[in-house]
This record gives C-alpha cells, sequence and structure tokens, in this order.
C-alpha cells in the first residue's frame, strides 16, 4: 500500500468508533471518528485555482478520497469548506492559514524560534515600584507578542489541527521543505520545528496521519484488554497497510 492509497483508512476508523476504548484517544470527543466527504475534482481544482498553489499531493489525495477534514490527529482534521464562495479551513486555530500569502515560500528548513533574539523579561526586583514593573512587563509582552507572532513567520504553512493548548501542526504548501509537516509551539515559547519519525526522517501528511491512527488503534485496545481481560491480539484481524 503507497502512501496515497488510503482505502484502509474509512474501514479502521469505522472499527474504532465501536470500540469501547475508543473513547479513551485524546480528542476523539471532539471528532468522534467522523469523517466530512471528499472534495471532488472540480472543488479540489476549485480550491487550488483560489489558494494560486497546488496542494501537496499526499494531502491532496486525501482530500479527493478519503474526506475534506474530520477524524485526525488530535481534536482532529481541519475541514475544507466553501464559505460565501471562499474555501477556507475552519477550526480553532485554522484561521492561522493566511489564504493570501500560502502560495508564497515557507523559508525555513530547520527549527526555528522566533523568542531567541528577544530579551529576558523583565525582573521585578530591578524596579522601584510596582507600577514600573508592571508597566515594563507590559511593553516587554507587547514586543514579544510583536516578534512572534509576526505573519511572515508561517507563509506557506497550512495548519491542520489544533493540538491542545494553542499547539497545532501545519503543512509546509509552499517553500523547500514541501509536503513536510511541521508543529507550531509557539504559544509554549517553543517556535516552529519539523516533526520527525522514530528513524528522524522528516514526516509528511501520510506518516503523520497514520501514525496517529495506529497510535489510537493500539490506545483503544489497550483499553479494551484492561477493562475486560481480552486480549484483542488474540483476535483475527485484517491487514492494516
Amino acid at each position: 500500500m503507497t502512501h496515497s492509497d488510503w482505502s484502509d483508512v474509512r474501514d479502521r476508523l469505522a472499527h474504532l468508533a465501536g470500540k469501547t476504548g475508543a473513547a479513551t484517544v485524546a480528542g476523539s470527543t471532539s471528532h468522534r471518528w467522523s469523517l466530512e466527504p471528499p472534495l471532488s475534482a472540480e472543488e479540489l481544482a476549485e480550491v487550488e485555482a483560489q489558494l494560486r498553489v497546488e496542494l501537496p499531493d499526499e494531502y491532496r489525495s486525501f482530500l479527493r478520497t478519503v474526506g475534506r477534514g474530520g477524524a485526525g490527529p488530535a481534536y482532529g482534521l481541519f475541514p475544507v469548506r466553501r464559505v460565501d464562495g471562499r474555501w477556507r479551513w475552519e477550526g480553532d486555530g485554522a484561521d492561522l492559514t493566511d489564504l493570501d500569502t500560502l502560495a508564497q515560500p515557507f523559508p525555513a528548513t530547520e527549527a526555528f524560534n522566533p523568542a531567541d533574539d528577544l530579551p529576558e523579561p523583565p525582573d521585578e526586583e530591578g524596579y522601584d515600584s510596582v507600577e514600573a514593573f508592571n508597566a515594563a512587563e507590559d511593553a516587554y509582552w507587547e514586543q514579544h507578542d510583536t516578534v512572534v507572532f509576526r505573519p511572515e513567520h508561517s507563509i506557506g504553512l497550512l495548519y491542520l489541527s489544533h493540538q491542545g493548548c494553542a499547539l497545532r501542526d501545519a503543512l509546509v504548501v509552499s517553500g523547500p521543505a514541501r509536503g513536510q509537516v511541521w508543529a507550531d509551539d509557539t504559544a509554549e515559547e517553543g517556535g516552529f520545528r519539523p516533526l520527525l519519525d522514530d528513524d528522524g526522517s522528516r514526516v509528511g501528511f501520510a506518516r503523520w496521519y497514520r501514525r496517529w491512527l495506529d497510535v489510537a488503534e493500539a490506545q483503544a485496545s489497550q483499553t479494551l484488554q484492561e477493562s475486560s481481560g481480552y486480549d484483542e491480539r488474540r483476535a483475527p484481524q485484517g491487514p492494516h497497510r
């Protein structure tokens, strides 16, 4: 099965939806193992025409053959929908995708943190009054947010999902890292970093999605075994890959 062969995904999600242990998988109460319908060829062409960019192949094939959003890592895949004649992604953090600059290259190839060049936050001991410290702290965080959340840091990134605590994963659509999935950890002062597989290689959309699906199945099965004493690994199963 190639990375772009998604023929097993809907069956695996349906199987998960029927498992008692699936409810313990983080984020599942949000997406409920359900996928929205795929995009038609005409809809996908319209999306790419509006964005002025061709989406990476693995994600493109997922949209065409599996679904336009729904069940996926953490709280699920942001769905792409047509709203007032314009296609856009929806969800908590989906608006971080700048549709007008998505065709511009994301310049990074290595992890970076926009906060690295900022000075240390003010220390209260260095101020004569609470008022002076508060003013300095307010000025610092205003400067911090201006630098860290500058829009140019995320051009060429298509935000895929909300991981919790304002952390998000995004797909590089344009630039030298095109096709890779990166984490946006700026909400926890972590900057941007490419996601890595167990062997240290960069993760693309297919591996990102399938790795989540593998882990979700393992977690659901483990919960079922612990609650019932049933060893599902001994039961006959169809191939998952």
